[in-house]
């Protein structure tokens, strides 16, 4: 009876839907209309492009106008004589010189040689491809960090809008930590593995003056800021161990987590089969190849060199970087003769370039039908007179945002190479290398060499 009561109590409540059930007195509900549509909603359309590509039909400047304009230009006194100048003016969509001055003959490139450092971690690593800093475990209590390439390591939390920064050891720090609490470790041993470089970390040419002024870092796989020892000065002086540097870093922000890392860092390989408890990744190697052009970051251009030989099965010491950067003129079909890399970065005065090289792949990286992940070279360098190492240079002149290109700078060398669009809309491809200016220092000879740039931007003269 008991049972008959509360069933019908339970049915009386599903009725008033005051209980759950299938029953109900409430009114049936009219059938919905159906789910409304966007008013106006039509299929997706092909998306037009913001600009329309350069017109073939578009005049080419005159070799004889060109001509004189390179004449005045290595004949300048603020460029000490031409027989220290190459120059070269092609027309990118012919490949035609419209004009030439001792083309062939190889000079000191500076940072010019960026461009052979780009196309070689391009080509060999992909664009998207990014730079892992990983933590391995192979002991309940050992734990390794392991160096991937990134040098430019935030010291705490990473960011995911910047390429210097992009990945953080905080985060991975933070990541870490929370894996060993799982596992119930709360106290480790901590090495730290920069093995994935090879060979002297400064090149034994250059200039002790390049790492104590702070425009270079010792090369490693792994390092904090570029291994800057501040970052409120344009060229920091730098840790002589970047990786040991980052090691502590990581060891300090574990210790805020709770993590006791028993006495200091130590350098050691990871031992094969650690199982990878953490990770966190660089920016792209498009992003990178840009920041290292846009601002001629040289830590960041014999990072890319190395990992360019890496990733062509050569060692990734400044000799693996230097056979891959000479690989790729050898694969693009340029003659290589005279061809000297000695580094990726262009601080090496011993190095030499004609300029008949630094042309044929600016020709060939600008044109469309062109590899198009090798176009990331040209739309990384940097834009007259609105970024990077241009961004004090054309002002108002014509060169002003139709310029891009790579600067170089070293004690008696000036060089320029890029692409530039005339006033007729004729994109040209060319090279400034000056090798012997003197002691005067870089204005004069930067002076020259943009008043001859800004000429040929000027120029309407077919």
């Amino acid at each position: 009876m008991l049972v008959l009561t509360l069933a019908g109590g339970y049915a009386v409540g599903d009725l008033f839907d005051l209980l759950p059930g299938r029953f109900t007195l409430a009114p049936v509900p009219e059938i919905p209309d159906p789910f409304p549509t966007a008013p106006g909603a039509v299929g997706a359309t092909e998306l037009a492009t913001a600009l329309e590509g350069l017109s073939d039909a578009a005049p080419v400047p005159g070799a004889p106008a060109v001509t004189e304009l390179v004449t005045e230009l290595v004949d300048h006194e603020w460029l000490n004589g031409s027989e220290g100048v190459s120059v070269l003016v092609t027309d990118v969509t012919t490949g035609s010189v419209l004009a030439a001055h001792r083309e062939t003959q190889a000079r000191v490139p500076a940072s010019t040689i960026k461009i052979l450092t780009a196309l070689a971690a391009l080509d060999a690593l992909g664009p998207e491809a990014t730079l892992p800093t990983r933590v391995v475990r192979s002991a309940a209590d050992r734990i390794t960090l392991v160096g991937g390439g990134d040098m430019m390591l935030a010291a705490d939390q990473g960011d995911p809008a910047a390429v210097h920064g992009r990945a953080g050891l905080g985060d991975l720090a933070r990541t870490t930590a929370s894996q060993l609490r799982l596992a119930g470790q709360t106290e480790v041993s901590l090495f730290f593995d920069d093995s994935l470089f090879t060979g002297a970390e400064l090149h034994p040419t250059w200039e002790s003056s390049y790492l104590n002024g702070g425009y270079v870092a010792p090369i490693t796989p792994l390092a904090v800021a570029l291994g800057a020892r501040r970052t409120d000065v344009p060229y920091p002086p730098r840790f002589l161990d970047p990786a040991r540097n980052a090691a502590e870093v990581f060891a300090k922000a574990l210790a805020e987590q709770g993590i006791v890392v028993d006495g200091a860092p130590r350098r050691q390989d990871a031992p094969e089969g650690a199982q990878e408890i953490a990770v966190v990744h660089s920016a792209t190697v498009a992003e990178i190849t840009a920041y290292m052009l846009v601002h001629s970051e040289n830590t960041v251009a014999e990072v890319l060199g190395r990992l360019a030989a890496i990733g062509t099965g050569l060692p990734g010491s400044f000799d693996g970087a230097a056979q891959a950067m000479r690989n790729v003129v050898v694969d693009a079909g340029l003659d290589p003769t005279g061809l000297k890399v000695v580094d990726a970065s262009g601080l090496a005065a011993s190095a030499g370039v004609p300029a008949t090289v630094l042309a044929g792949l600016l020709e060939q990286v600008a044109r469309p039908d062109g590899d198009p992940t090798l176009r990331q070279v040209a739309l990384g360098l940097p834009v007259a007179a609105l970024e990077g190492t241009l961004i004090d240079r054309f002002g108002e002149a014509p060169g002003a945002g139709m310029v891009r290109a790579k600067t170089g700078s070293l004690p008696g060398v000036t060089s320029l190479a890029g692409l530039l669009l005339t006033a007729d809309d004729r994109e040209l491809a060319f090279v400034v290398l000056a090798d012997d200016t003197g002691e005067g220092g870089q204005l004069g000879p930067r002076k020259a060499i943009d008043q001859f740039v800004n000429a040929l931007a000027a120029c309407g003269c077919s």
